[in-house]
């Protein structure tokens, strides 16, 4: 195709309970709750958005918190593991950080010349911390909870799990990325010029099982568009090369389109704007159930409907706030 992403937007995974899923993610990843909102499609559940200050494209982390949800299981057709970026010099804080949170936390392993510590979140998610080789330039959440010099700075990459290692790595070559390594069953694509967020790991492995999309596993990964017109191109560029893509949707702080890889794994293009301040102010991102116009007139049902939902205070972060309507 003739246009190329400049990385990861987000990636959305499914959870179960939502407040242990905010505990965990605010108050031991020391991230920022940049939305409260509801799964438009599915209005009776949340859609909680994870990030930096401003929940800048590449940073962010989003959970559709099911309640009781049967668990899912990790296998090909499906991303795997989703890693942030931290310093170098915090691996080792973070390693004891996670353990008396309660976080089975592994060993620090060197892989591919970076240092990474791989855990799970209270539903089982893959996640894991890697100290990229560069100085990661963007800014941390300082947030009160987690000291700034060793706060997560944003996505670092996504591990996709394939047994067609062909078809998977002719798509990410077509949204633009390059293939800049391979370390056994492992191959590394990168937009741009590599940096953290715009890292996508493909693992090769044809014996595994089919990933089955539940409780503790990815739901889909999404790239970057900067703007609609660019959206709107790349839509007409994969429906010509015969490519199953939605419709545009719009998703308030975004819009979005939706595919499958070859490999099974879903993927989307979203653009960089409208962004997460279209609808309250930076100060006070997180911090009230925003709804879409098509969804205001039935607030009162759908607010009924929705668990109670605390979050770290604004001034006392080892004080909660209830996320109010």
């Amino acid at each position: 195709m003739t246009l190329a992403s400049s990385g990861l937007h987000h990636v959305t995974a499914i959870a179960g309970d939502p407040q242990a899923n905010a505990d965990f993610y605010l108050r031991t990843l020391g991230l920022q709750l940049v939305k409260t909102t509801v799964n438009f499609d599915n209005p009776d559940v949340y859609h909680l958005y994870y990030g930096d200050e401003e929940g800048r494209p590449g940073s962010l982390l989003t959970f559709f918190p099911f309640g009781k949800v049967p668990p899912g299981r990790r296998g090909h057709g499906q991303a795997t593991t989703t890693a942030f970026s931290v310093p170098a010099e915090s691996i080792g804080w973070w390693r004891r950080h996670l353990r008396q949170h309660g976080t089975d936390a592994g060993e620090v392993v060197e892989r591919d010349g970076e240092a990474t510590l791989t855990f799970h979140d209270p539903d089982g998610l893959e996640l894991m911390l890697v100290a990229h080789r560069q100085d990661d330039p963007r800014a941390p959440w300082d947030n009160g909870i987690v000291p700034a010099e060793h706060a997560v700075r944003g996505l670092h990459s996504v591990t996709m799990s394939t047994a067609d290692e062909s078809g998977t790595a002719s798509m990410l070559e077509e949204l633009g990325l390059s293939l800049t390594g391979q370390y056994g069953p492992r191959l590394r694509f990168a937009a741009g010029d590599g940096e953290p967020g715009a890292l996508v790991d493909v693992l090769v492995d044809a014996t595994a099982p089919r990933g089955l999309v539940a409780g503790g596993t990815v739901h889909h990964v999404a790239f970057r568009a900067p703007d609609d017109a660019t959206q709107e191109r790349w839509r007409d560029e994969l429906v010509d090369r015969g490519e199953d893509v939605t419709e545009i949707r719009d998703r308030q702080y975004f819009r979005s389109i939706y595919f499958h890889e070859p490999g099974g794994t879903l993927l989307e293009i979203a653009t960089d704007q409208p962004g997460f301040t279209a609808d309250e102010p930076l100060l006070e991102l997180g911090r009230a159930l925003k709804l879409p116009p098509w969804l205001e007139p039935d607030r009162e049902q759908i607010e009924n409907g929705l668990p109670a939902l605390s979050v770290p205070g604004e001034n006392n972060p080892g004080v909660a706030d209830q996320v109010t309507a």
